[in-house]
């Protein structure tokens, strides 16, 4: 005869299951954007159109995972009706959700800028921008849902400073390139190209900032998002 309590233990079963699938299906969702990611760099500077364009033709998977996944969560919280820490993992996993498939998009556009400067067949700045910030922001994705699979706080807090440093870099690439366009205005259509992509690189940044936000709401229940300073945001973080 099934008692009430082992019900209710066969329930719990279920509903950490469901949680834990969900969580799993994003971190697979992340790992196919971070590939799309690293594979939209490597196809821009080698001038690879064929990869570009599965890259692109790759990115409705991304969609479909995003909406499978929100569809899931949904029916979470209408089924179970989680509450405290259960809740914080499903809005979590939303909010991941959007900005990991708005990963997925800014690769898509970094491959099409590599279509079209294979099409110009010519770099004056040998893509040394897109080659440092394309490392700093896929390192920094990478960590964010390292953050997210351990709840590692420190990580998270790691993520969000280097945000601050990808800025920095982004701001110093556009002058740069705003330089060679003065040298040689025969170089402006590529230039341009190349001043996109680090712009959909510098909004990965962001959105793998963002990731990390959310890691520290998880871990703390604290939404630190639209914070003035950095210090305040660690301090947060760090339950001061």
């Amino acid at each position: 005869m099934l008692r009430q309590d082992d019900h209710r233990h066969h329930i719990s079963e279920r509903f950490n299951s469901e949680l834990e699938g969900i969580k799993n299906q994003l971190l697979e969702m992340g790992g196919k954007v971070e590939k799309q990611l690293n594979a939209a760099v490597a196809a821009l500077i080698a001038g690879d159109t064929g990869e570009a364009e599965e890259i692109i033709n790759r990115d409705h998977e991304v969609n479909q995972m995003e909406m499978r996944i929100d569809e899931e969560c949904s029916t979470i919280i209408a089924r179970r009706q989680p509450t405290a820490s259960d809740l914080r993992l499903v809005m979590t996993v939303i909010k991941v959700n959007t900005d990991i498939e708005r990963i997925g998009d800014e690769a898509a556009k970094i491959a099409r800028q590599g279509i079209r400067l294979a099409q110009e067949n010519v770099s004056a700045t040998n893509y040394i921008e897109v080659r440092h910030i394309g490392s700093h922001v896929a390192s920094m994705l990478r960590k964010a849902l390292d953050a997210f699979a351990r709840l590692d706080l420190d990580l998270a807090v790691e993520v969000v400073k280097e945000d601050a440093d990808v800025d920095k870099e982004y701001g110093s690439a556009m002058r740069s390139l705003v330089t060679f366009m003065m040298e040689d205005p025969r170089d402006i259509g590529a230039i341009l190209n190349e001043m996109w992509a680090l712009r959909s690189l510098e909004r990965i940044g962001d959105h793998a900032a963002n990731i990390a936000e959310h890691v520290v709401y998880l871990v703390r229940g604290q939404d630190v998002r639209h914070q003035k300073t950095l210090e305040e945001f660690i301090d947060k973080a760090a339950g001061n």
